[in-house]
């Protein structure tokens, strides 16, 4: 039994609980909000879609009890709107710090012993807070960080040359947030160095303007629609489907960083027991120095919780 769990269904969770029931991928999945109305509403509706799919579904609300035998657990939980009216995400951490300190030890008394995937922002400081207050190992315990960000940077480079976004390889890293960056070096487009590319397309790169997109590229979605959910949720589910096949799948997420300690998006590979190892690449030196930057802004604004 493929059993999910979901804490937290604004947006983005009920986006995640619709993806796990209409592709079929959980067997079980428990609903969890502070809004006790609106989880009634969400399975009531998720059930009701049911009677139309090839699958089935159970869904269960509002018990932290039935985490205990949950193979993933999703946190999405956030306040949007603080977010919105400042542009960043670390406007949300008063709020989500505090949800935190309050789902952690329902999550540690339920006995769940799984892989838990974080969407929640400020998504690094979130995820490492929420690893030392349940006591699960860095391991099982990973954020979504720049999976998103990364297929944004895919996004634009695709369209600077008009070619398919999932023939665009290469990392954003770091913050999800401000301080993220591309590494440029590493980027190829059609198997091809982008720099080499661009050569062959006679065009010209901007490295500083094709950043400044990505980077806004979420505060672009939000300004239009007042949130995202598409793009995060999907990330969210490729990610618990490595966890579920053991996947050996290599993406950049917010896991645990030894030389800086501090949870930094980086490239990692993902399988049954959540982050199987970091696997670093190699970056030119101002790489490494916005990595070490990014990693510095983390921990700096990771000690005020």
């Amino acid at each position: 039994m493929r059993k999910f769990g979901i804490i937290g269904i604004g947006h983005v969770g009920v986006t995640i609980a619709y993806t796990l029931v209409t592709k079929g991928i959980a067997d079980e999945l428990i609903l969890i909000d502070n809004n006790e109305k609106k989880a009634v509403a969400e399975q009531l509706d998720l059930e009701d879609a049911q009677a139309r799919l090839d699958t089935t579904t159970q869904i269960k609300i509002q018990d932290y009890s039935e985490l205990k035998d949950v193979d993933i657990l999703f946190l999405t939980a956030g306040k949007i709107d603080a977010a919105k009216e400042t542009g960043s995400r670390w406007a949300e951490f008063e709020f989500t710090n505090a949800m935190v300190k309050e789902v952690a030890p329902k999550i540690k008394k339920s006995g769940f012993n799984g892989v838990v995937i974080d969407t929640t922002n400020p998504c690094d400081a979130i995820t490492q807070y929420l690893q030392k207050s349940t006591g699960l190992s860095q391991q099982q315990v990973f954020g979504t960080g720049t999976f998103l960000d990364t297929a944004r940077m895919q996004r634009v480079v695709a369209k600077q040359f008009n070619v398919n976004s999932k023939n665009i390889a290469g990392y954003t890293l770091g913050e999800h947030g401000d301080s993220q960056f591309v590494a440029w070096s590493g980027v190829t487009v059609n198997s091809h160095p982008l720099v080499e590319f661009a050569k062959q397309q006679g065009k010209d790169l901007d490295y500083t303007a094709l950043e400044e997109e990505i980077r806004k590229g979420g505060w672009s979605v939000y300004q239009g629609k007042g949130y995202t959910s598409y793009g995060i949720a999907t990330c969210a589910v490729k990610l618990a489907e490595a966890v579920l096949s053991d996947a050996q799948l290599e993406c950049p997420v917010s896991c645990y960083d030894k030389e800086f300690d501090t949870y930094i998006g980086q490239p990692a590979v993902i399988g049954k027991n959540g982050i199987e190892y970091v696997n670093p690449v190699t970056l030119t030196d101002d790489e490494k120095a916005k990595f070490k930057n990014s990693a510095e802004t983390i921990k700096s604004k990771f000690s005020t919780m």
